[in-house]
């Protein structure tokens, strides 16, 4: 069954149009210096995992008779910083050391940029001012180039940690203009997200693509048409979705808290006003009552996973715009360039910005659903790692 697929409801995302000596890392094998790392691995909030033994990230991307097998790291966005090639080889060779070795380059770029704007303003009263001025604004491309590889292999590394390799550049994987994507991942891409969000991604799959949650298999396998420029819009709409999605449920859930202890507290006061007009004996005996009361956890009950999903669905659409528009948004520069950067490289030119060609390319309903989940993926992990980089290393405002 075939179906004629049009987004002409897609949204549009302008960052995907134009716009503007190898090293080894060698840890300590002190026991002392590795507690330490250990420490500072717990602190980024990922999980080191040994390398030995374990076989690179691969996809394999047919295409009617022909087909293509990618392997190693092979994502579409090729690190251009000495920062980001050193972090590439660090996670091909010594996995179990790649987070100290991030930590480490994010302290050093860190270091270098505030090193070269420190003599900026030192020598602002000398003859040599304006040269340590260009030196500092090179320094700070330099920075935020290496930066975004820095943030993009941390990415890499989420979606390594799941098995799930980053589909790689379209170019490589159609055949007569057919794409499809095997295995699909579904399942793995899913299991980030808890069960609130994940309605509210099967909501968005819904809507831009047409695939039900329910759907069949057949479904799932129909072929569709659809242009290049508009899946490659998709898909970086999905990541900016993902971000959103994962901005909205943190504030989400950062204020149910605070409204569940506010609440525990007035309820308590006002119970224990009530107690103090009480005689004695009655007293004891609702006080007894009051204690097992209070000791059932606040949020459980029957009906409670179902409030939930309804309480971020209705908690995301009373958004006014500019909240919307604040937690849609990346939050810093260097984010929204990765994203621009990432979406280029999959569907076109990473040089110049734009699809290589527009053509019109036919796959199924599975393979359109394996891209928008990775794009949601990505966001989601993208405020992750924006959120530690910027504890670290400084970035900018958007």
């Amino acid at each position: 069954m075939e179906h004629c697929f049009s987004l002409h409801k897609a949204p549009s995302l302008s960052s995907f149009l134009p716009s503007l000596g190898p090293r080894v890392f060698t840890p300590s094998n002190s026991p002392s210096d590795f507690a330490l790392s250990r420490r500072r691995s717990l602190r980024t909030g990922f999980t080191s995992t040994p390398f030995n033994g374990r076989k690179a990230p691969s996809v394999k991307a047919s295409a009617g008779a022909s087909h293509c097998d990618f392997s190693s790291l092979n994502a579409p966005l090729e690190p251009r910083s000495a920062p980001g090639k050193f972090l590439s080889g660090v996670l091909q060779n010594q996995r179990q050391f790649f987070h100290f070795a991030a930590a480490d380059e994010l302290k050093r770029l860190s270091d270098d940029r505030d090193a070269a704007v420190a003599r900026m303003f030192v020598s602002l009263d000398s003859d040599e001012a304006c040269l340590h001025r260009r030196i500092a604004q090179l320094k700070e491309q330099e920075c935020q180039a290496a930066v975004e590889d820095v943030m993009y292999m941390l990415i890499f590394y989420k979606f390594s940690d799941l098995r799930v390799p980053l589909v790689p550049k379209l170019s490589r994987c159609m055949y007569n203009c057919r794409l499809e994507i095997w295995p699909s991942k579904d399942w793995e891409l899913e299991s980030i997200h808890s069960i609130e969000v994940l309605e509210v991604v099967r909501d968005h799959i819904s809507a831009v693509i047409g695939l039900r949650a329910d759907s069949s298999v057949t479904d799932n396998w129909a072929t569709t048409e659809i242009q290049q420029l508009h899946l490659g819009r998709l898909y970086a709409a999905s990541i900016l979705y993902g971000y959103f999605l994962k901005s909205a449920s943190s504030r989400h859930q950062l204020e149910r808290c605070l409204t569940l202890v506010h609440q525990k507290r007035l309820n308590l006061r006002n119970s224990l006003q009530f107690l103090d007009l009480l005689p004695c004996g009655i007293k004891s005996l609702v006080l007894g009552r009051f204690i097992d009361v209070q000791s059932v956890p606040l949020g459980q009950g029957p009906g409670r996973q179902e409030k939930d999903l309804e309480e971020l669905r209705c908690y995301v659409m009373g958004f006014d715009p500019e909240t919307l528009q604040r937690c849609a948004k990346p939050r810093s520069k260097e984010a929204a360039h990765l994203i621009e950067r990432h979406s280029c490289a999959l569907f076109g030119d990473e040089q110049t910005g734009i699809p290589q060609t527009d053509e019109v390319i036919r796959t199924s309903f599975s393979s359109l659903k394996r891209l928008v989940l990775e794009a949601v993926a990505f966001g989601s992990f993208l405020w992750d790692i924006e959120e530690y980089v910027d504890t670290v290393y400084k970035l900018k405002d958007n």
